[in-house]
């Protein structure tokens, strides 16, 4: 069966030494949500930033069926979309519509087709007309969704976000895992959200330490509460 994602025996250290990764396996199927959950310093973020090649380690991470290299990194980041956790990490431009457009413009699209995507992209997160709007005057949930419009723009396969509901009041954080719910792309997404979890995501997969620890049926982890605290995870 062909994986969105697949990740290999990976490992990864920083330059000071420290182990983040220690042999990493797990697989995303087309169309699927998952959740990567873990305490903090688990490795989940480094795991992360393989997907797209800001981070290589040793091992093999495969995306869309193409190997992540030094040579494939651009057809490798059109494909996955990465979601940093602080939109401020993501939001640059002086106007909403130069960052949700920048994506786009660097692919060498037309003008017409640049518009049309900011458009759709600004849509499907629900901020239709946000074009001229100044991106640090926004709301956090506000930011947050530019923060994803900037990487739908791309029209990528995967989609990649880290602490997506993070530092969010409740109306914007519901309003985020509706939007969430409702987005086709294939998504792993980083949390300790443990409500979102159980709400969004019918398969969770656990890292602790560098190592996956667990990956299975969300309801079933959540209910065993022995595993949990052992990983530092509290039930939702």
């Amino acid at each position: 069966m062909h994986h969105t994602i697949e990740v290999n025996d990976l490992h990864f250290s920083y330059p000071d030494g420290h182990i983040a990764l220690r042999g990493v396996n797990l697989y995303v199927s087309p169309g699927e949500k998952v959740a990567l959950v873990g305490p903090n310093g688990a490795g989940k973020s480094t795991l992360l930033l393989h997907l797209n090649g800001i981070l290589r380690g040793r091992g093999e991470v495969i995306v869309c069926g193409v190997s992540v290299k030094d040579d494939t990194l651009g057809k490798v980041r059109v494909s996955v979309g990465l979601v940093f956790e602080d939109p401020d990490d993501q939001l640059f431009s002086p106007t909403v519509f130069e960052d949700i457009a920048f994506g786009p413009l660097y692919m060498g699209l037309l003008e017409v087709e640049i518009r049309d995507r900011v458009a759709q992209a600004l849509e499907a997160v629900g901020l239709e007309n946000f074009e001229d709007r100044v991106s640090h005057h926004l709301s956090n949930g506000e930011k947050k969704r530019v923060a994803i419009a900037t990487v739908l723009a791309m029209v990528p396969e995967i989609l990649i976000l880290d602490e997506p509901t993070a530092g969010l009041d409740p109306r914007s954080r519901r309003g985020l895992i509706n939007l969430l719910h409702d987005l086709p792309q294939t998504m792993l997404v980083s949390t300790h959200d443990m409500r979102m979890v159980s709400e969004l995501f019918q398969r969770t997969i656990v890292i602790d330490q560098g190592e996956v620890v667990s990956d299975g049926l969300t309801q079933k982890l959540l209910s065993d509460n022995t595993f949990l605290e052992e990983h530092g995870l509290e039930a939702p």
